[in-house]
């Protein structure tokens, strides 16, 4: 157990929270070294399962819980919607993490109803689903997502006085480490998302 770890910051910001965390620079080394080897192992773990997919999958098979599948899908999206316009008519700010999850659901859904009703006179239906409902929506709440953290970011970025505008997300590092930043002072800025 580490036991430099200082108590929370009674500010509450994320900003005095990442700073805190960034005094101790071996931690974060560790922390993202960790979070990284899972995330390698797993798409080197589904990589290996899909080639194994394509060889072993038949091309045709039959479900006994087909419709218990579809129902319990639309079910998890509804809830996922639901909770995202929840969230919105709160003004909080777990909206942005529902709009992805619920926008993901989404081309899910798109996705899988064309590929199995593929060959079929459904697959229309299916196409016209995701084109005038599925995929708007969904691209809908990943740009209002986007915005909602540009939005956050810029509003930090005004209340520590930095000048201009802050740079692109992507360029905006995760937590400033004291590392090999060039602009540590546009670093603290993406803390507040």
């Amino acid at each position: 157990m580490d036991t430099a770890v200082k108590a929370p910051i009674q500010s509450g910001s994320i900003l005095d929270a990442a700073r805190e965390l960034s005094t101790q620079p071996e931690r974060v080394k560790r922390l993202r070294a960790r979070f990284l080897a899972v995330l390698v192992a797993c798409c080197a773990g589904l990589g290996a399962w899909i080639v194994y997919l394509a060889f072993s999958m038949p091309t045709g098979y039959r479900s006994k819980a087909w419709s218990a599948a579809w129902v319990g899908f639309d079910i998890l999206l509804l809830l996922a919607l639901t909770g995202t316009v929840v969230a919105a008519m709160l003004g909080r700010q777990i909206v942005v993490l529902l709009a992805v999850f619920t926008a993901t659901l989404l081309l899910c859904d798109a996705w899988f109803d064309i590929v199995l009703d593929w060959g079929t006179p459904d697959v229309w239906e299916s196409l016209a689903s995701a084109a005038f409902v599925e995929v708007p929506l969904a691209l809908f709440l990943l740009f209002r997502a986007r915005r909602l953290v540009r939005v956050a970011i810029q509003r930090r970025w005004r209340e520590l006085g930095l000048p201009g505008d802050p740079p692109a997300l992507y360029r905006i590092p995760l937590f400033y480490s004291g590392e090999g930043a060039a602009e540590p002072v546009a670093s603290d800025a993406v803390l507040n998302d």
